[in-house]
């Protein structure tokens, strides 16, 4: 499983990105099949003094692709809130395939 992160509009510190990395190594309880895992951490509105960070995590299996995007206060809630979303999908696709 590759996972590429990338940081739009900032450079992301070694905490966040470690973070990230131990929580995606998680996935593969849920699907051993993942080839690759895109995440993207943004920043929004640059223009205002608060800016909401949003989290988007697109994982690729054989034949299907997962895809969310979440905005929150602080990426690690962002995050947290993705992954729970990509895990949901992906075990709905799971019993949907056992079904």
């Amino acid at each position: 499983m590759n996972i590429n992160i990338q940081t739009v509009h900032f450079d992301a510190d070694g905490k966040l990105i470690d973070y990230v990395e131990n929580k995606i190594t998680k996935l593969n309880h849920f699907n051993d099949r993942i080839t690759n895992v895109d995440v993207y951490l943004k920043l929004d509105n640059l223009v205002h003094s608060i800016k909401d960070k949003i989290v988007e995590i697109k994982v690729n299996v054989p034949k299907h692709e997962f895809f969310v995007k979440h905005t929150c206060k602080s990426f690690e809630q962002s995050f947290d809130a993705a992954m729970e979303a990509v895990i949901s999908q992906m075990k709905r696709k799971k019993e949907k395939l056992a079904a």
